[in-house]
C-alpha cells in the first residue's frame, strides 16, 4: 500500500511513454492506475506500523550486533509483546532488560547476552512543498510513519524536590533522538543507529509541547469527522471531555499553579517569553474546541445528550475564563478555509504544531489589542460570533459565488451579443461601441476599447479579439450605415489602375486618432 511510491514511479513511466516511445495507449492505462492511487490515498484506511529500538548488549552476540542499537519497522498491528517474543525466540539465551536507560560498561563487557527493546516515535519529515500549507490529514498520515530517519524516545524523571501540590513543576523529560543510516521504509526491515543525541526538556517546555500536540490532535480528529461522517463519535467525546471538563484532567489549573505565579517568574526570569507562548497556546485551543463541540453536536445521539450538555456548560465557563485572562484568538481564513473534495465532502486543513506556534504569536498580538478596546467579558473577537472558526469562511464563499455568477452572466451575455451581431451585421461588440460613440469622443473611446480588449483577453477565453479590429494593424472594417462614415469628411484619393480595392486614408481629423482603412464596395473600372 505504498501508493505514494507508486505515483512517483508512474510519473517516470508516463514521461517515457509520452516523450520517448510514444505509447499513448499505455500512457492512458498508466494514468488510470495513477488515478486509483490518488483515490486510495484519500479513501482507504492504512494502519501505521510501530517502530522499535532494539539494543544488543554483551560479548555473547556476534560482532555485527554487539553493543549496537537498531531500529526495526514492525508489521501492521504488531504489538511490542509479540515483537519481544519474536526476538527472544531468535536468541533463547538472551536476557530481557526492563529499563530503557542506556546500560553501563558492566553489561556491555559481560559475556552474556542482553536485549533491550522499547517503542520509539518517528519524527515526521514533511516535503518542503507541504510545510505551512493546508494539507489534508489523509496525505499527512503517510509521512507520519514513512520517509523517516529520526526517532525519539522520552523518559520522564524528577529534578529537585518533589512538590506535593503540583508535580508538573519538577517533572523533566530526557529525550533521546536516534538517527538511522537509511530512511524507512527500505530494503530491510531494520537499520543501524548511527547517531544518538540526548537533551533535557524543562517542565515549562514540556507543557508547551503538550499543548501543541493537544491542539494538533483536536485539529486532526475534527478533520477526520468532517471528511468521514460515518466515524464513531466516542473518540471525539473522550478527547473533548478530557480537555474541557476540569474534573477529568485538572484543566489548565496545573499550569497556572506551576508557571503562572510571581514566585516562578522571580526564580526563572528567562522563561517570560515561554510563559507568554504557553498562554497563547491555551487561548488558541478555544476555537479548535469550539469546532469539535459543534461537530459533536451534529452527530449527537440520545445516549450522549447529557455528556454534550455538560461539555457545552464546561466549555462556556472555560472559554469565558481563558478569553478574559489570556485574550481571544481567531484563526485566520488561510487555516480555516474549507477544501471541497471530489465526493463533495469538506476537508479542513491540518494545522501543524510549527504553524500553530507561529500563528499564536501573530494572532494574539492583534486580538489582544481588539479585546483591550472592548469589554473584558466578551466571548469572541467578532460581533455576533459564537466562537466558530468557520464563520469568515461562509462570507468568503458567498462573495466568491456571487462574483463567479456575475462573471458567468457577463460572459453569457457577451456570447449572445456576438452571435446576434454576427447574424445581422458581422461586426464585433467593440465596433458597435465605436459606431455609437460621438465624433468628439472618438479618440478616448478607441483608446479605452484597446485597453479593455488587451486586459481581458487572458481572463475571458470565450471573448476573442475581433478579426476586424487588430491592435497591430491600422485599419477598421467599414460599418454598414455607419454614422462615423457619414460624419467624417474624408475624400478618397483618385482611383488609378494600381490603386488597391480598399481606400486608404493617411490620417483622421480626430485629435491624433490612429490611421484606419475602410473597406468599401468595389471601385468602378479604370478609365480606358
Amino acid at each position: 500500500e505504498m501508493w505514494e511510491k507508486a505515483i512517483q514511479l508512474s510519473k517516470e513511466l508516463a514521461d517515457m511513454y509520452e516523450n520517448k516511445i510514444f505509447d499513448y495507449e499505455g500512457l492512458g492505462n498508466l494514468l488510470k492506475k495513477r488515478a486509483t492511487f490518488y483515490e486510495n490515498i484519500m479513501k482507504a484506511m492504512r494502519p501505521q506500523p510501530e517502530y522499535f529500538a532494539v539494543g544488543y548488549y554483551g560479548q555473547g552476540f556476534p560482532s555485527f550486533l554487539r553493543n549496537k542499537i537498531f531500529i526495526y519497522r514492525g508489521k501492521e498491528y504488531e504489538r511490542r509483546e509479540d515483537f519481544n517474543l519474536k526476538l527472544l525466540t531468535q536468541f533463547p539465551s538472551a536476557e530481557k532488560m526492563t529499563s530503557t536507560a542506556p546500560p553501563g560498561e558492566e553489561i556491555k563487557s559481560s559475556p552474556k547476552q542482553y536485549v533491550q527493546c522499547f517503542i520509539v516515535k518517528p519524527v515526521m519529515n514533511l516535503p518542503p512543498n507541504y510545510k505551512d500549507k493546508p494539507v489534508p490529514e489523509q496525505i499527512l498520515n503517510y509521512y507520519r510513519a514513512n520517509e523517516v530517519q529520526q526517532f525519539t524516545h522520552s523518559r520522564p524523571f524528577r529534578k529537585g524536590e518533589k512538590d506535593p501540590e503540583n508535580e508538573f513543576a519538577t517533572m523533566w523529560i530526557e529525550r533521546t533522538t536516534y538517527t538511522t543510516a537509511y530512511s524507512f521504509p527500505g530494503i530491510l526491515k531494520w537499520f543501524e543507529v548511527k547517531h544518538i543525541a540526548t537533551e533535557e526538556i524543562s517542565p515549562l517546555e514540556n507543557a508547551i509541547e503538550t499543548m501543541e500536540l493537544t491542539n494538533e490532535r483536536i485539529s486532526n480528529i475534527v478533520q477526520q469527522h468532517v471528511w468521514d461522517r460515518s466515524l464513531p463519535v466516542h473518540p471525539l467525546s473522550m478527547l473533548l471531555n478530557g480537555i474541557v471538563d476540569p474534573a477529568v484532567m485538572g484543566g489548565y489549573t496545573n499550569y497556572e499553579k506551576a508557571f503562572f505565579t510571581e514566585k516562578y517568574l522571580e526564580e526563572h526570569p528567562e522563561d517570560q517569553d515561554k510563559i507568554e507562548l504557553l498562554k497563547q497556546l491555551i487561548a488558541l485551543q478555544m476555537p479548535l474546541l469550539a469546532e469539535g463541540i459543534r461537530i459533536h453536536g451534529e452527530k449527537l445521539t440520545e445516549e450522549l445528550k447529557p455528556l454534550h450538555e455538560r461539555l457545552i456548560a464546561c466549555f462556556r465557563e472555560l472559554k469565558k475564563k481563558v478569553e478574559k485572562q489570556y485574550g481571544v484568538i481567531t484563526l485566520p481564513p488561510s487555516l480555516t478555509e474549507r477544501k471541497p473534495s471530489r465526493s463533495g465532502s469538506v476537508v479542513l486543513p491540518y494545522i501543524m504544531s510549527s504553524t500553530l506556534r507561529r500563528l499564536s504569536v501573530t494572532s494574539v498580538a492583534s486580538s489582544v489589542v481588539s479585546t483591550s478596546s472592548t469589554s473584558s467579558d466578551s466571548t469572541s473577537s467578532r460581533p455576533g460570533s459564537d466562537g466558530s472558526i468557520l464563520e469568515p469562511l461562509l462570507e468568503r464563499r458567498i462573495s466568491t459565488a456571487s462574483r463567479a455568477e456575475e462573471l458567468l452572466i457577463k460572459d453569457d451575455g457577451d456570447n449572445r451579443i456576438s452571435k446576434f451581431k454576427r447574424k445581422d451585421w458581422s461586426i464585433s461588440k467593440s465596433q458597435v461601441i465605436v459606431e455609437k460613440a460621438p465624433e468628439t469622443e472618438l479618440t478616448s473611446k478607441m483608446v479605452k476599447i484597446m485597453v479593455v480588449i488587451n486586459s481581458t483577453a487572458g481572463d475571458f477565453r470565450k471573448v476573442q479579439r475581433p478579426k476586424s479590429l487588430q491592435l497591430g494593424d491600422n485599419r477598421l472594417t467599414l460599418l454598414q450605415n455607419s454614422s462615423l462614415q457619414q460624419s467624417t469628411p474624408l475624400s478618397p484619393p483618385p482611383i488609378t489602375p494600381r490603386t488597391p480595392r480598399t481606400h486608404s486614408f493617411p490620417s483622421l481629423q480626430a485629435d491624433g486618432l490612429v490611421s484606419a482603412s475602410f473597406q468599401s464596395a468595389p471601385p468602378p473600372p479604370p478609365p480606358k
